[in-house]
């Protein structure tokens, strides 16, 4: 089935750089998409978006490149509920990746324990409205704790302004639960304002709340790196996710979020993103943890 691109949608870069920095031994990509094909695993009629088509072989392919050893693919809002090109991508990998899925309320428990076996650990809440619509929060809650019986997590995607009208929701799932992208601050404001005090708090107070320290380019409100591929791009991002990497180190995670859907103004350089890792854990110590360590421990222990 041939499917026409969102007009605007940026490409993901064919031919990104080789990062500077070596990542750990056994390093894991914890937070990244496959997209279609679409004449093999068509996209949902709801989508809010129809992106460009990223196969699991060209995920891969930047796996061996940038030199991480696994992946955690998270399924796209793009496919809806249908997890068939998520499964796919896990069952292809060798065991060497993990997966989240996105299911409703009439999954069986048969179903589940198929995308069980096929990789998938956890379930993603999108709470970002432009994505994708309402689903209730009842729902939401059910859904969790049927998976808690399989010792899968809670991934979910909100704005830092709905923290506060979530919190209580957030705070009586049953499960881990790991937040993406820091729950998207405003980095235009400051580290120690009232705004990423209150997410702080969030982690500090519920154990149970893991972040991905993900996605400087779509948070940052410098711009977009120098054509010249400057490796100290996205600094303004630098002080939000150390300090959290920094507070909260086994509980923190990094991916590359290819093939960064919905970017408008830039298409980020995969190699530069890898480079932003020592700005934000800045010792061995804690790259393993958030590399290697946490990632292991959450998708495959």
């Amino acid at each position: 089935m041939a499917f026409e691109k969102t007009p605007g949608w940026l490409d993901w870069q064919s031919r990104p750089s080789k990062p500077r920095f070596v990542l750990p031994a056994g390093a894991v990509d914890a937070h990244c998409h496959v997209f279609g094909p679409g004449d093999a695993f068509p996209y949902a009629p709801e989508r809010k978006y129809t992106p460009c088509d990223a196969s699991k072989a060209q995920l891969f392919a930047l796996r061996d490149h940038l030199g991480f050893a696994r992946n955690v693919i998270v399924q796209a809002t793009c496919h809806g509920a249908d997890n068939r090109a998520l499964v796919d991508a896990l069952q292809a990998s060798n065991g060497l990746a993990r997966g989240v899925a996105t299911v409703r309320r009439d999954v069986t428990d048969a179903q589940l324990q198929a995308l069980h076996d096929a990789g998938v650990r956890g379930v993603r809440f999108n709470f970002v409205r432009r994505l994708v619509d309402f689903t209730p929060r009842d729902e939401l809650a059910e859904i969790a704790h049927r998976i808690s019986a399989l010792g899968w997590h809670v991934v979910i995607y909100f704005e830092a302004c709905d923290l506060p009208e979530l919190w209580d929701f957030f705070t009586a799932l049953p499960t881990t639960i790991v937040v993406d992208h820091m729950g998207r601050p405003d980095v235009s404001r400051p580290v120690d304002g009232p705004e990423f005090e209150l997410f702080v708090k969030f982690m500090r107070e519920h154990p149970n709340v893991w972040s991905k320290v993900t996605c400087p380019e779509r948070l940052s409100a410098a711009g977009p790196p120098a054509r010249d591929g400057q490796r100290n791009a996205y600094r303004d991002v630098v002080p939000f996710a150390r300090r959290i990497v920094e507070t909260f180190p086994d509980r923190v995670l990094w991916g590359t979020d290819w093939p960064h859907p919905n970017l408008k103004d830039h298409m980020p350089d995969d190699g530069l993103l890898v480079d932003f890792i020592p700005h934000i854990a800045p010792t061995a110590e804690l790259q393993r943890r958030l590399l290697v360590d946490n990632p292991m421990r959450l998708y495959w222990s």
